[in-house]
């Protein structure tokens, strides 16, 4: 079988934030290795799942071993909830995208959790050659225009169109979470609002980036959002421009059940 697993020399520096960003373009040039690999449909998404853990709980072995892993690859061990540090990852973050010929929106997230609270984290576009990283002085665009709304292209929650039509906003499909989060950080929308389930992995990295940008996080009732739980599951959230965030929670109330 074919074999993914090299990654470049690790940083000198023992800076998480670089160390993050280092880590999670490591997978995704590994993973633009996988896609050009031949693999297609099922086989190439297993390919890419696989390779991309293993790199990231290699490196993470050799270079932070004293933490904690959670993947969304990997089984859970509950002894992270005792843990000071987890690193919180999702090797491929659109799986189906990635597996589609052409497309740029998938992702890797490399996301650390100390203490508490997310404390560094990254998110790899490598089909865009960039890397979004809390090591990174992050400023969001200005906004101008229809107010835009970055939805999932297959998996769009019920309510997100009337949202958008008392919003009055445009809706911008398009696939990985950390993408739709990245597409606030860019400009390219003005928010990310989701319900219906997603885990840890899928926002723990983008929202550290999004809050190093200066957005607004939340749950969709403006509670903030908790990592390294028992249950991973965190089922909705809220990545907007600060100044839309009290419009947006007050949008949703009115869309989504209690």
């Amino acid at each position: 079988m074919t074999r993914f697993d090299q990654a470049p020399p690790a940083p000198a520096k023992r800076d998480d934030h670089v160390f993050a960003a280092w880590a999670a373009s490591a997978a995704g040039e590994l993973l633009l290795d996988v896609r050009r690999s031949g693999f297609e449909g099922a086989e190439l998404k297993d390919a890419g799942d696989r390779a991309a853990h293993e790199l990231l709980v290699r490196v993470l072995a050799e270079h932070r071993r004293a933490d904690a892993v959670l993947s969304e690859e990997g089984s859970d061990d509950k002894q992270r909830l005792a843990a000071r540090r987890v690193w919180i990852v999702d090797p491929l973050d659109g799986t189906r995208e990635f597996s589609e010929p052409g497309r740029d929106d998938w992702a890797v997230h490399v996301a650390l959790w100390q203490e508490g609270e997310l404390v560094a984290g990254a998110v790899a576009q490598p089909a865009l050659g960039q890397t979004f990283s809390t090591a990174d002085s992050l400023v969001v665009p200005p906004r101008g225009g229809r107010l835009r709304l970055a939805v999932s292209r297959s998996r769009p929650p019920a309510f997100v169109e009337e949202l958008a039509r008392e919003l009055d906003a445009d809706l911008v499909p398009m696939g990985s979470a950390g993408v739709k989060v990245m597409s606030v950080v860019r400009g390219l929308a003005d928010a990310y609002v989701h319900a219906g389930g997603q885990y840890e992995w899928d926002s723990a990295a983008p929202v550290a980036v999004a809050r190093a940008a200066g957005l607004h996080t939340s749950r969709l009732d403006g509670s903030p959002l908790e990592y390294n739980r028992d249950d991973v599951l965190l089922p909705d959230l809220i990545v907007c421009r600060t100044e839309l965030a009290e419009r947006i929670i007050g949008a949703v109330s009115g869309q989504v059940p209690a």
